[in-house]
């Protein structure tokens, strides 16, 4: 889309920095709605390679037209992430979309502690995706049976692999990591099981997904880029009738 034309036989893939707060499906509600108002196609498929949580920021990969039958092939590929971990404090949804249920001391945390625990997930591992997810159980998303107050949920564990993870900063009670992870990895459940074993609790206070595969956030338009670049959109009008 670099070059502002749309082949309406081939498709595109959108590289977009999702906004803060915003869904994944406001995003793509938003691309869909200018995509087929630019380009007169009423019938326009449109998708993403991969969820990102309403208080994440960053990469989302698009795919638009009959590239949507590429999803699959971009969502199994590795994603890279920034992860702010507030140790000290746990929530029941592991983010800050809950409010705190327990507090935990960190006095005793060192910066080599940190590095050292880091080390021992890195690998294959099976990890236990958090009670407020979109995972299915009984027919049910997760979050929602989590929301009604159901205390007997029981979300079976996913096996997923972490690649990478490295420290950027140390300030506690706040760490920030840098993560390399396979597709289904939630970086919530990452924070929280690292403040168990830290014995402090932890909580993902902030999270910015900056590559997908071989794209990266780097590339990618902001929702307001993205519309401005459509007010001058060039289409082949034979293709898209």
């Amino acid at each position: 889309m670099q070059d502002t034309q749309w082949d309406p036989e081939v498709g595109a893939v959108l590289l977009i920095d999702k906004p803060l707060y915003w869904t994944s499906f406001d995003v793509i509600r938003k691309v869909r709605f200018l995509l087929k108002k630019q380009t007169g196609i009423k019938k326009l498929k449109v998708g993403h390679a991969g969820t990102l949580d309403p208080l994440a920021t960053g990469l989302m990969v698009v795919c638009a037209g009959k590239l949507t039958k590429q999803i699959d092939q971009f969502q199994a590929q590795k994603k890279e992430y920034v992860a702010e971990i507030t140790l000290g404090k746990t929530t029941p949804s592991y983010d800050l979309e809950t409010d705190f249920d327990a507090d935990y001391q960190t006095d005793h945390i060192t910066q080599s502690a940190v590095e050292s625990v880091l080390e021992s997930f890195i690998g294959e591992q099976d990890q236990i995706p958090p009670l407020y997810s979109a995972k299915f159980i009984d027919g049910k998303r997760a979050y929602e049976l989590a929301r009604q107050g159901r205390t007997d949920i029981e979300v079976k564990p996913s096996r997923v692999t972490l690649f990478e993870l490295e420290l950027l900063r140390f300030d506690l009670p706040v760490i920030e990591i840098r993560i390399v992870c396979s597709k289904g990895t939630y970086i919530r459940s990452l924070a929280n099981d690292i403040g168990k074993v830290l014995q402090s609790g932890a909580h993902l206070s902030a999270l910015r997904r900056t590559a997908s595969g071989d794209f990266s956030v780097n590339n990618a338009l902001n929702m307001k880029k993205f519309q401005e670049i459509f007010s001058y959109l060039q289409i082949d009008q034979e293709k898209a009738e």
